[in-house]
């Protein structure tokens, strides 16, 4: 769901892997040998307390990788590798595409594409989970914007722009 996803997403980006898309895209995707089962608080390596605090309540919890799999047939599991063919069959409800200007978040239960959430988007903002209000055409649907806080250092990225429905096969 967007509401928890995009907070430790928005802020691993900012503070654990400070604004390094690449190292970011390799810890999440190509170092996970089949998936992940939850992502955790240990993205916040590196936040200041007060935001994980803001977004955990206190809680910690690690993220989990889907490693103790058996198949029906016994043959050793393999990678899940989410493509527009796939997505169906694995029961997707949400998508999550890394670009260089922020977060894609697709509906896949609505949509092939959907809008973007700028890197630079405060972590502690408050996103709508009804997957029908995340039109790729409109913004994002966010319930509520944290107040000002001091600023905090952000990394540069370029702004989101507007793209077309086509992606590659596989996505990230």
């Amino acid at each position: 769901m967007p509401s928890h996803q995009l907070p430790l997403l928005l802020a691993a980006f900012r503070y654990r892997f400070r604004g390094n898309l690449d190292d970011m895209s390799r810890h999440l995707v190509d170092n996970v040998a089949i998936g992940w089962d939850e992502l955790g608080t240990d993205l916040l390596d590196g936040a200041p307390p007060a935001l994980i605090a803001a977004l955990t309540g206190g809680d910690q919890w690690p993220s989990l990788t889907l490693d103790d799999l058996l198949t029906p047939d016994g043959s050793p599991p393999v990678r899940m590798t989410v493509t527009d063919d796939t997505a169906d069959g694995q029961d997707m409800q949400w998508g999550y595409v890394l670009h260089p200007q922020g977060i894609e978040v697709i509906s896949v239960l609505h949509q092939d594409f959907g809008p973007g959430v700028k890197w630079s988007t405060d972590p502690r903002t408050v996103f709508s989970d009804n997957p029908a209000q995340w039109d790729p055409m409109a913004p994002p649907p966010i319930l509520r914007t944290p107040p000002a806080i001091a600023a905090q250092a952000a990394p540069a990225v370029p702004s989101l722009a507007r793209s077309s429905p086509a992606h590659p096969a596989a996505r990230r």
